[in-house]
């Protein structure tokens, strides 16, 4: 009886064996595969919430004029360079800001000349980093004409530009970011910003001397 009991046994093991194999097989197959086939997922890049580009005139006192974002607050440029009439639209949501320098041009065309000549030179200060640099001559509404330039690569200002009445006024802008991040990450609010500087040109006016 004990003998059989033992052969019993013995072949109830063998069967729990053959059973549980393929179990173990399998097992060792999917950690295996998903250690090799393993792909670490790409970086994703932080999702930026753009408000409704919605404007207000600008109630400043200075010689020009222009709606600007709602999203955005007028700051003074308090660096140590700056002149009269040099300001930031400053969106705090965006960490970014567009710095506007105004310089009179006396009805002297030498004078505005090198205003133009030191437009270019800023650009063009960016060639190093940048991987392209793409000029543009946009006719406003009102129809003036300004001179944009669209820089790409991991850059520090992506948009410039300048505009004139080429006797009295001139006014140069540029886009900054406050954040390093990449430009794949940032071109969201580029474009966003971008529309924001097109619409500052085409509502811009110049305020004539009382």
């Amino acid at each position: 009886m004990v003998n059989v009991c033992k052969i019993v046994s013995k072949r109830l093991v063998k069967k729990m064996v053959w059973a549980i194999m393929p179990l173990c097989v399998n097992v060792c197959v999917s950690c295996s595969s998903s250690e090799s086939d393993y792909v670490p997922k790409p970086k994703g890049f932080p999702r930026l919430d753009l408000p409704a580009q919605v404007y207000q005139p600008l109630t400043e006192d200075h010689p020009y004029s222009f709606e600007y974002s709602k999203s955005a607050v007028i700051l003074p440029d308090t660096f140590s360079d700056a002149e009269p009439h040099w300001i930031f639209i400053a969106y705090p949501s965006l960490k970014a800001s567009i710095q506007l320098t105004y310089k009179p041009v006396q009805n002297n065309p030498q004078r505005l000349g090198g205003f133009i000549n030191d437009a270019y030179k800023l650009a063009g200060r960016h060639q190093i980093k940048a991987t392209g640099i793409r000029e543009q001559v946009v006719k406003t509404k009102s129809g003036q004409r300004a001179v944009m330039f669209d820089l790409e690569g991991d850059v520090p200002s992506y948009v410039q530009f300048f505009t004139t009445d080429t006797t009295t006024n001139y006014l140069r802008g540029a886009l900054y970011f406050s954040v390093a991040d990449k430009q794949d990450s940032l071109q969201p609010a580029i474009d966003y910003l971008r529309k924001d500087i097109v619409h500052l040109l085409n509502t811009l006016k110049w305020k004539k001397k009382s």
